[in-house]
């Protein structure tokens, strides 16, 4: 299992938000694809921060209360965000995913760009099955 790696596991086409973008639309987004949240990129597709259902969730409740006008992700998205690499060891990554609050990690190349997506329930289903192999 030890080799097992992000690579083998993450979504090779990962869904992001690309920087600009207003709140409704991310909102749509996650709501969309079914994602916790997402990673939030520039025009070189580099990570540049990730944004959460309870980010856009305490901005809607906001912004819906006072009827302000239209909130760009780079308003409320965590500019530094927790990202993994391809040929990080899932078991590394599952024991940072239970001391980190993030349930999905960006996965980065070497220069920051976004190659894929790695998320809690893929790891799990990799640990369950690589359980059943001790059985």
């Amino acid at each position: 299992m030890s080799d097992l790696t992000v690579r083998a596991l993450m979504a090779r086409h990962p869904v992001s938000v690309k920087a600009g973008t207003e709140l409704t639309e991310v909102v749509d987004l996650l709501l969309q694809h079914k994602y916790t949240g997402l990673p939030v990129i520039n025009a070189e597709q580099k990570v540049i921060g990730f944004v959460s259902e309870q980010d856009c969730l305490r901005q809607l409740l906001v912004s819906s209360y006072h009827c302000e006008g239209a909130l760009v992700v780079e308003e409320i998205m965590h500019d530094e965000p927790l990202t993994v690499k391809p040929d990080d060891s899932v078991v590394n990554v599952a024991e940072m995913m239970i001391k980190q609050k993030p349930k999905i990690y960006p996965v980065v190349d070497d220069r920051g760009t976004l190659v894929g997506l790695l998320t809690r329930e893929q790891v799990m289903r990799a640990l369950k099955d690589s359980r059943r192999g001790c059985d």
